[in-house]
């Protein structure tokens, strides 16, 4: 045994002597330091309950609770966070995970109370002294769990594409459908927007785990028109999406239109097998758009015999024949209708209710009636000179294109209108080599139509000419259509709607054109409607009132898509269908 082993013990008598080293008042003398992971902090205006928060707790500490003043709207769950620090270990991985950057932890960490259940609170909504504070753990600018940017989807250079009618987007890969799925946070917050209510969540997690059957299935729970939709739904879904609050929304539409590209016809029908029980009761559909198929579809899984009453002679509606090629292929139009069909749904075209059968004979030989046609009846400029030749429909230019036809238009065109359709006309005549010129009464930002339309008809080369309302359209002497337009003025609306566009006095201009089109709105047809029948349903500003099912005030006439919404997109009549679907087999049951 050393020296030192020996006096080691009589070295402890030494710091008994030494002043202890104390804080005597850690609360005030004792802070965490700036970036401490302290006690939670919630901005609830930012917040939108989208509970990735709950998900990625590794301890089950957080729960979304429903809170007082917070309503539920399409991009909110109505829901805050509530922290069990009891469980809590403070990792941050709530902050760093957030999409809207709303949580985030202050740098206090003392806290006294009484009893147990008071350290079970939620952030923002229960006050508390560090709310103020700008100091603890954020989330980090530069370093993301998710990546906020989506993947880049391929699509045909302007130059390349406004000569062509070959479809423009390019479709995801595998690969890139795997990395962009994985950016999914799985909230759910997409399925209350979307008007089919389409379980988003589970087809990108199918897409995730490669299960592309697993993903049809899904699919077709609530959209027998997911190749279609895969292209050109208007994507609502995506506005709300949580990532989009901190970077760029989940490419939902495209993820939906990959695994309708993995499959074929006669793999759906492997993949989607039904036993149909037929019940011997028959419904008559008018009209083979989305709407009218998909409540065909629905209804035949539910055992009714379908007859589907088609006045052109190919089935897709609106789809078909007021959306281009380049944006919709109508191969992948027919996927759609093929298998629906091939249920035993009977789709009768050429058949136009209302001269080649009356609406009597449907109402007196059927179940029950739905219908669901889309609006082809344009609407009037309500201009001098409307009514020459070489001013068109837009709607009846396009369904020209879809028939193969290529009317000579000239070398320059004016557009009226800032719809899609307008958008449609416009590039499809600078397809058809024509200098185009949009004309809009309002701002471009006041555009009905989507963004990208707006954006890619930009790319292409189309002219815009915003805040101008069209006054007299005549024959000018060299043969050509003179349209003369007054400039607008924008003026703030005193009860705070949007800015209502005035007219400037004597600020007129006009130039010539080979083809004036009109695109700035349709309506529904409804001469095929008896009298009799048309005087019990009721109609408000063109659409049929309905009950939540789409029922009229006649119980077996059904109706449904853009003669009954204001949304006026393939996804809202989808959702329609579906919803008369249930409507029609309730209303029969009961019978």
């Amino acid at each position: 045994m050393s020296l030192k082993d020996v006096l080691s013990p009589f070295k402890v008598w030494e710091r008994a002597a030494r002043k202890p080293w104390t804080v005597k008042n850690p609360i005030d003398e004792r802070k965490g330091s700036a970036n401490y992971r302290g006690f939670h902090k919630n901005d609830l205006e930012k917040c939108i309950g989208c509970g990735t928060c709950e998900d990625i707790c590794q301890n089950l500490a957080i729960d979304l609770v429903p809170v007082e003043n917070v309503e539920t709207n399409m991009g909110d769950s109505g829901l805050r966070p509530m922290i069990d620090y009891g469980r809590c270990c403070w990792c941050a991985l709530c902050v760093d995970v957030c999409p809207t950057g709303s949580l985030n932890m202050s740098n206090e960490y003392n806290w006294i109370e009484e009893e147990a259940e008071g350290f079970r609170f939620i952030p923002g909504a229960d006050k508390k002294s560090w709310d103020d504070s700008d100091k603890g753990y954020h989330q980090s600018d530069d370093i993301q769990l998710i990546d906020p940017a989506r993947i880049v989807m391929e699509e045909l250079e302007a130059e390349e594409r406004k000569s062509t009618f070959v479809e423009m987007v390019k479709g995801y890969s595998k690969e890139k459908a795997l990395l962009e799925a994985e950016r999914c946070l799985e909230c759910g917050i997409c399925v209350a927007r979307c008007p089919a209510h389409m379980d988003i969540p589970e087809y990108i997690k199918a897409i995730r785990e490669d299960d592309i059957e697993l993903a049809v299935k899904i699919l077709y729970e609530t959209n027998p028109f997911s190749a279609s939709c895969g292209r050109i739904c208007t994507h609502s879904c995506e506005e709300v999406c949580a990532l989009a609050h901190n970077g760029e929304p989940i490419a939902i539409r495209w993820l939906k239109r990959y695994i309708m590209d993995q499959v074929t016809p006669d793999q759906i029908k492997e993949i989607i097998t039904n036993n149909i029980q037929v019940n011997n009761k028959k419904i008559a559909i008018i009209g083979a758009g989305p709407g009218g198929l998909s409540a065909a579809y629905y209804l035949r899984l539910l055992g009714y015999e379908i007859s589907v009453y088609e006045s052109k002679t190919k089935g897709g509606g609106m789809l078909r024949y007021g959306i281009p090629e380049y944006r919709l292929p109508y191969d992948q139009l027919d996927k759609d209708i093929d298998y629906i069909a091939s249920l035993g749904v009977q789709i009768n075209y050429g058949k136009e209710i209302g001269k080649d059968l009356s609406f009597d004979e449907l109402y007196g030989n059927f179940d029950a009636i739905y219908f669901s046609i889309g609006l082809e009846k344009p609407t009037s400029l309500r201009c001098v000179g409307e009514d020459l030749d070489s001013v068109v429909a837009g709607v009846d230019f396009l369904r020209d294109i879809t028939d193969g036809k290529r009317p000579d238009i000239g070398n320059d065109v004016v557009v009226i209108g800032g719809g899609n359709v307008a958008m449609d006309v416009a590039r499809t005549s600078i397809r058809l080599g024509a200098n185009v010129t949009v004309l809009y009464r309002r701002r471009i930002e006041d555009m009905p139509a989507d963004l990208e339309e707006i954006t890619e008809a930009q790319e292409e080369n189309v002219i815009f000419n915003p805040q101008s309302l069209q006054t007299k359209i005549e024959k000018a002497k060299s043969g050509r259509l003179l349209l003369q337009w007054n400039n607008m003025k924008m003026v703030e609306d005193p009860e705070g709607d949007r800015p209502k566009p005035i007219p400037i006095e004597g600020d007129l201009e006009s130039k010539e054109f080979d083809t004036i089109f009109s695109a700035i709105g349709q309506k529904a047809d409804l001469s095929f409607i008896s009298e009799k029948y048309e005087e019990k349903m009721k109609f408000k500003w063109g659409k049929a009132v309905t009950n939540q099912f789409g029922q009229t005030d006649i119980p077996k006439v059904f109706a449904g898509g853009d003669v009954k919404n204001w949304t006026a997109d393939a996804v809202s009549a989808i959702a329609d269908g579906h919803s008369a679907a249930k409507g029609i087999d309730e209303f029969l049951q009961k019978r």
